[in-house]
């Protein structure tokens, strides 16, 4: 019997239920018939046309996504915003598009768990947890041998997809790092409960002064990544998730290596080395 956009809906459920999202977010199926036939699936980090075009090209008929298509409410899908030239060229093409955004970064494993896998922490627990003890955001573990803060670093920048931003840190570079926190996506409102209870926190889209206050207050050090590298790990663990799912079985899993981090170019200061 063939795989259906349903049967792929409930094998992502069952790992990122739905209800585990925030209130705020848009997660699910965003077009695509329940009942149409799929045999190969694309996992991005974005909607966004580039990946639909590698949609195409790869002759998939699902996308699953981490990030939202539409995050806001809309009052119409005109091929004239870029939301809805999306909608338009993947319902003409008959691909159905799924997102699974917060209801991942709080399942366990999920998003956080990827990242802190990659970058080699282990024994993790939630950061915060948000409901039951299986629900929480981010993570904090410990390395199995302690590095430096320098060297730390370079193991995520080894360790994550290459971007322009490249990765920024804030700390002396001969901290001893043993224990890590980490939040895939942005991590700026998880400062206060990092603290001190980690030697360094990796996440995305950190605010200066937020930064600022709290490496004053004695914080961790931090490593800011780009928020698309952050969570492109998880794409790894949900292809493997749906692999392994028996209703699944016979369909083809393809992970994107189309980079959708925004930035482009970095121009050098005039000091750097």
């Amino acid at each position: 019997m063939a795989c259906t956009v349903g049967d792929v809906r409930a094998a992502m459920c069952r790992h990122y239920p739905e209800d585990w999202a925030a209130e705020w977010d848009a997660v699910g199926l965003v077009c695509g018939d329940p009942q149409a036939s799929v045999s190969r699936i694309l996992l991005a980090v974005d909607s966004v046309a580039a990946v639909v075009d590698e949609a195409l090209l790869a002759r998939v008929d699902m996308i699953i996504t981490h990030h939202p298509l539409f995050l806001h409410g809309v009052h119409g899908v005109s091929p004239e915003s870029p939301g809805g030239a999306v909608v338009h060229t993947l319902i003409s093409h008959g691909i159905a598009l799924y997102c699974a955004h917060t209801n991942a970064d709080h399942a366990s494993p999920g998003v956080s768990d990827a990242l802190a896998s990659v970058l080699g922490v282990v024994d993790t627990k939630p950061l915060e947890v948000t409901g039951d003890a299986s629900v929480g955001v981010g993570r904090v573990g410990r390395l199995e041998v302690p590095s430096t803060l320098e060297e730390f670093a370079i193991r995520v920048t080894s360790n994550l997809p290459r971007t322009v931003q490249g990765i920024r840190v804030a700390g002396d570079l001969e901290r001893r790092v043993e224990t890590v926190a980490v939040c895939g996506g942005a991590g700026d409102s998880l400062l206060d409960v990092v603290g001190d209870q980690a030697d360094v926190y990796v996440t995305s889209d950190l605010r200066h002064h937020r930064a600022q206050d709290h490496l004053a207050a004695g914080g961790s050090a931090l490593i800011d990544v780009a928020h698309w590298a952050s969570e492109w790990p998880w794409l790894n663990q949900a292809a493997q998730f749906l692999r392994e799912d028996p209703s699944l079985a016979g369909v083809d899993i393809v992970v994107s290596d189309t980079v959708t981090d925004p930035w482009n170019a970095h121009v050098r200061s005039d000091d750097e080395g």
